[in-house]
């Protein structure tokens, strides 16, 4: 079996439709960077035997003459076929050229960047579904990989179809950024010698974006790599925001709005918050873009412990996206250095607790099987609550289907992390009010996630029932 570092899952999939017996039509979708293409290029560089990309904002003759283009070199033909009039035009010569096609086993044709294929008029997404039902789905030695960056779009225009592709997707495939633990082995294949905490720091500003990562020069501390890639003069991540936003989304004002609202707050807004920051009209148009933003994986939806689903919490799960609202946005902090002065500061303080605190939400898998409850049904996210006496705030909370729930403190912190009196005095408070609040069928077991580890002490003896380090966050899902 073909694979490569940290897609095992993935390679596990696309293997076993070149091994069906049928024809098949893969959906893949997610965010920008995350290495679709290189993924499928990688997994079937010897079955692919026609290629398209779509043009970004391009007319539907430049896409048409793009496509004759790849059909002319794949042909082989000294002179270029002259460019068809339709989709469904060139769909045909498609067909034409797969049917001469000789040769045992499946192949491959790789379609990316769909949906900027489907400009205004063109009928594109009719005559690739005509492709499908009329051709590709009676033969049996075909993969049809379609791919798009605009998940919004494979979702609702693709797998969601009512039309001609309604049921037709054969798999679909969800590309997600990397884990720690596969950051980690990327970073490795890079001959990058960084300790667990320096790859936790940098996840923190690049999450598990592959082409970001990949930018990491060999030699360079995190933050040598973060100056230089994020606030240089012409780093390459320096407008990274502006410029993924406009090739994703149509008028992406608003997504951008609805982010930098999600951004305000770090433990999450509602949708009524939402609509109170960015002065953006109530109703479908909200929604559809608040969908747009989830599917594409910047911001994530969590139902609090006891809420209800109006009361439902947004907050951004897309790691760059954090750190260019916290520290980039503005402009104000340029030049070598910027990042090492930066991180010396208490803004970089309040803004790593935060950060750690998505990344241990994100890797809510790791965290369950260091407490064992990998097999057991939870459901979880921050919280918020208050009794007769007192409130309290909790940075994660897991409400366990045995009866048991965790009430989780994060913590990062360069070294191990120490319970002193007044936040110990703290902890029983937010142990009391939850403890009120889930009722007796529920124990409330109080319990760290630190960088590395809390201190023992007779505050730690007294309180803490479990602790999980930085360490146990680095296991495979």
């Amino acid at each position: 079996m073909i694979t490569f570092t940290g897609r095992n899952k993935e390679c596990e999939v696309l293997n076993r439709l070149i091994k069906s017996n049928k024809s098949e039509l893969l959906a893949v979708y997610g965010r920008r960077r995350v290495g679709k293409t290189f993924m499928i290029r990688e997994m079937y560089k010897n079955r692919i035997v026609f290629e398209l990309t779509g043009l970004h904002n391009a007319l539907m003759k430049d896409q048409l003459e793009n496509f004759t283009l790849e059909l002319s070199r794949v042909y082989k033909s000294p002179l270029p076929l002259s460019s068809p009039g339709s989709w469904l035009q060139a769909f045909g010569l498609l067909e034409n050229f797969l049917s001469a096609k000789k040769g045992k086993g499946k192949k491959v044709i790789f379609i990316d960047e769909f949906p900027w294929l489907a400009t205004r008029k063109s009928k594109f997404l009719s005559a690739f579904e005509h492709f499908w039902n009329s051709f590709a789905s009676k033969r049996d030695d075909l993969v049809v990989v379609i791919c798009g960056s605009a998940a919004a779009y494979m979702i609702n225009k693709v797998i969601r179809n009512k039309g001609g592709l309604h049921n037709r997707v054969t798999c679909r495939l969800r590309l997600e950024p990397f884990t720690l633990r596969e950051t980690e082995l990327f970073l490795k294949e890079k001959k990058l010698k960084w300790s667990r905490f320096d790859i936790l720091q940098a996840y923190m500003v690049f999450g598990g974006v592959p082409h970001y990562l990949d930018k990491i020069n060999k030699g360079e501390s995190v933050a040598q790599a973060v100056d230089r890639l994020c606030f240089s003069k012409d780093g390459d991540l320096r407008d990274e925001f502006k410029n993924i936003f406009a090739s994703l989304f149509e008028n992406e004002g608003k997504h951008i709005k609805v982010v930098e609202a999600v951004a305000s707050v770090k433990k999450g807004v509602t949708r009524s918050q939402i609509l109170a920051k960015t002065g953006l009209p109530s109703g479908g148009t909200l929604t559809k873009t608040i969908d747009e933003l989830i599917e594409s994986g910047f911001i994530g939806r969590y139902l609090p412990f006891k809420a209800k689903t109006k009361d439902a919490l947004y907050r951004l799960t897309d790691e760059y996206t954090g750190f260019y609202q916290k520290f980039l946005k503005a402009g104000k902090s340029k030049g070598k250095g910027a990042w090492q002065k930066l991180s010396a500061g208490n803004k970089y303080n309040v803004w790593a607790g935060y950060s750690f605190e998505s990344v241990c939400i994100k890797h809510i898998t790791a965290v369950k099987k260091a407490l064992g409850v990998e097999a057991v049904y939870t459901e979880y996210g921050s919280w918020t609550g208050k009794n007769e006496k007192s409130g309290a705030q909790v940075d994660l909370l897991i409400d366990r289907e045995d009866r048991v729930i965790n009430l989780c403190e994060v913590k990062f912190s360069k070294a191990g992390f120490t319970i002193d009196k007044r936040y110990a005095a703290e902890l029983r408070n937010k142990s009391e009010v939850l403890t009120s609040v889930a009722g007796r069928t529920k124990s409330v077991h109080l319990t760290f996630i630190t960088t590395f580890g809390v201190v023992e002490n007779n505050y730690y003896n007294e309180l803490v029932q479990q602790s999980i380090e930085l360490d146990e966050l680095f296991v495979d899902a």
